[in-house]
Parts: C-alpha cells; structure tokens; sequence
C-alpha cells in the first residue's frame, strides 16, 4: 500500500510538472507589405512579393494591395513575370502556404470596377483591425 501511495504521489507530481507552461515565445515583430503596382510595374509587384517571402520565415507579415497593386490579386489577374523573379502567381500561392495574410483594399477594388467576389483565391478585403492584430511585436512597413 505504501508503494502504491508513493507511485500516486508521483504521477500527480509528475502530471502538474507537464501541464505547466513553458516560458512563453517573445512576440515575433511583424511586416506590412504594402503593394501599389501590378502590370503597370511589374519590378516593383515582384520585389514586394519577394521581400513578404522572404520575411515570412522569421516575422509575421501581411501584405496589402491598394490604388493598381488590387488588381494582381484578382482571381483573372495576368500571372506578371519580371527578370529573375519567381512570377505573381507563384510568389501568391508561396505566401498563402506560409499563411501570410494577403489584403485588398475594397475602395480600390471599387474604382476599379471590381468587387471582393473578385479576388483570388486566399485574399481578403481589407480591414482596420487586422493591420494592428497581424502581429504582436513591433511593424515594420515596407512600400512598392
């Protein structure tokens, strides 16, 4: 009996051991991508995307297309390809597989005759609370 009291003792120390939380993970700092050229600038659509890619590994990123830059990421958007560059739609899919979280401003959708219906797939219409909750480290913000 004395055995079986002490291996119970065990288990519950051992059980109150696991369920602690370890140290949590300093906030990671976070991206925002801000993308205002498509076909009209293919250098600087390419380099944007490229530069959220690469980010992405280390940071939490959002990247967000307003004025021309809304209408690479509509589901008919032309598959824009620039020099050495990977093209719009492969860098697209690259950074809906690392969850970055990909915007349109519905204004500029709006002006440009088009609508959130129209975005390809993994966009999403743009929102206040997003581009303060993406992340919970400082924002860095880099514009193409």
């Amino acid at each position: 009996m004395k055995s079986m009291t002490a291996s119970l003792a065990l288990l519950v120390v051992l059980a109150a051991t696991a369920c602690q939380p370890g140290p949590s993970p300093e906030p990671r700092d976070g991206v925002f991508v801000h993308i205002t050229h498509a076909e009209n600038d293919a250098h600087r659509l390419l380099m944007g995307l490229n530069m959220a890619a690469m980010m992405a590994d280390q940071h939490d990123v959002l990247v967000y297309f307003d004025v021309d830059g809304v209408q690479a990421v509509l589901n008919d958007a032309a598959d824009v390809t620039y020099a050495h560059f990977p093209s719009s739609h492969t860098q697209i899919a690259v950074l809906r597989e690392k969850g970055v979280t990909l915007m349109a401003c519905p204004g500029c959708l709006k002006a440009a005759g088009r609508s959130p219906d129209d975005l390809a797939e993994g966009v999403q219409p743009a929102n206040r609370e997003a581009f303060f909750s993406f992340t919970r480290g400082r924002i860095l913000t880099l514009d193409y």
